[in-house]
């Protein structure tokens, strides 16, 4: 993992790689600039795919189940922008239900959420990263067991330096 698009993570004693937005990190985050928001984000919630994985024990986050019907609206021009939603939806939309596993284990970041502000990012989660490492579109990506063990032993917010 080389670039703008490597990162680490720090949890206790533990240093783990994660992937970041191929655009790297930025202070000012815009819609489709492909970087990683930089701050300090608090973990909202957990969104996992029940048909294929066993929610880790021991998460004390609010979580929940994802369906073939949940997406996430990334139109900034829509009241709901920024927000999870029911396919189909009218505005443009990540899907959740994913067939690459990426959304297979997930937290929502606290990240342009309170308020929402139209254009300045969206869809930003804590996930799962490609085989391959490869950049993500302006999340933070970690390998599985990785992602596991933080929601696992009570993460509860991200900091991503500038």
């Amino acid at each position: 993992m080389l670039g703008r698009s490597a990162g680490v993570l720090e949890f206790g004693p533990r240093i783990l790689r994660c992937v970041l937005g191929a655009g790297g990190v930025s202070l000012h985050k815009q819609e489709g600039d492909g970087t990683t928001p930089a701050g300090l984000h608090a973990l909202r919630r957990v969104l996992y795919r029940a048909d294929r994985i066993a929610l880790p024990a021991g998460i004390r986050l609010p979580r929940e189940p994802i369906a073939p019907d949940d997406g996430w609206c990334d139109d900034p021009t829509h009241r709901d922008y920024n927000r999870q939603v029911r396919l189909p939806h009218e505005a443009r939309h990540e899907r959740l239900w994913r067939d690459d596993g990426l959304y297979d284990l997930m937290a929502v970041l606290a990240y342009n959420d309170d308020p929402v502000q139209r254009g300045n990012g969206s869809a930003i989660f804590l996930h799962v990263a490609r085989g391959d490492e490869a950049p993500t579109e302006g999340c933070v990506a970690l390998a599985m067991p990785d992602l596991r063990w933080l929601l696992q032993n009570g993460m509860q917010a991200i900091e991503v330096p500038a």
